[in-house]
């Protein structure tokens, strides 16, 4: 893919119109986040019906690979965009944060339809999360039940302006201090954010204490 003069040319600068074909003013950031931009490589997993709409959105109808985006990775350590494809149940979600953690930065994370934005009709289930997001950092969601391959492009489409718009300087993979990684949940009775393990054992704590001051049945 070639560059064009409005994905990456400096409008600061006016260049001469016979040299235009050959000579291009730009930013670091901008040619680095069209490089970027063109190049994103989803990992290749579903989880539900969803699933279906983004096989088809990949498929020549819609063929999503004129963004750039046809290498879907088998690994997660060769892929920067994970969608979240369906039905995100509690025990699918420790190997979805486990997957994440693998990913290289920059790395992106986009929410496909109203179960992984969230949960959909089976929000109030027993077995299902509302929403990833409340375990990984989710950067664009696309409702639907499910979301057509056109919503699936849009989706694309806007996480690439969001790249448009980033830069070295605040990048959040550039950064100083590394980025850690998020907590693999613990799949026990119903998850258990590992980071809230102290607050729960001090909740638990006061409960019991509680409760041995009670007065039992029959005393007075």
């Amino acid at each position: 893919m070639n560059p064009s003069p409005e994905s990456i040319q400096n409008q600061d600068y006016q260049i001469p119109v016979e040299l235009r074909q050959q000579v291009t003013i730009t930013t670091l950031d901008r040619i680095y986040n069209w490089g970027r931009r063109n190049s994103m490589w989803p990992m290749m997993f579903g989880l539900a019906c969803c699933a279906i709409e983004m096989i088809c959105t990949a498929a020549s109808r819609y063929d999503f690979s004129r963004f750039g985006m046809e290498v879907m990775r088998a690994s997660p350590r060769q892929a920067d965009v994970m969608i979240v494809s369906g039905t995100v149940t509690k025990k699918m979600v420790p190997q979805i944060v486990r997957l994440y953690n693998q990913m290289g930065e920059p790395k992106y994370v986009i929410a496909m339809g109203a179960c992984a934005s969230g949960g959909g009709p089976f929000k109030e289930g027993y077995n299902v999360v509302s929403g990833i997001d409340k375990f990984v950092p989710v950067d664009v969601y696309i409702p639907g039940c499910p979301p057509t391959p056109q919503a699936l492009l849009n989706g694309l489409i806007t996480l690439q302006k969001k790249v448009d718009h980033e830069t070295i300087k605040s990048a959040r993979w550039y950064r100083s201090d590394p980025v850690p990684e998020i907590p693999v949940p613990i799949l026990g009775p119903d998850l258990i954010d590992v980071r809230r393990i102290e607050a729960i054992r001090q909740t638990i704590q006061t409960l019991a204490d509680e409760a041995g001051n009670r007065p039992q049945e029959g005393e007075a």
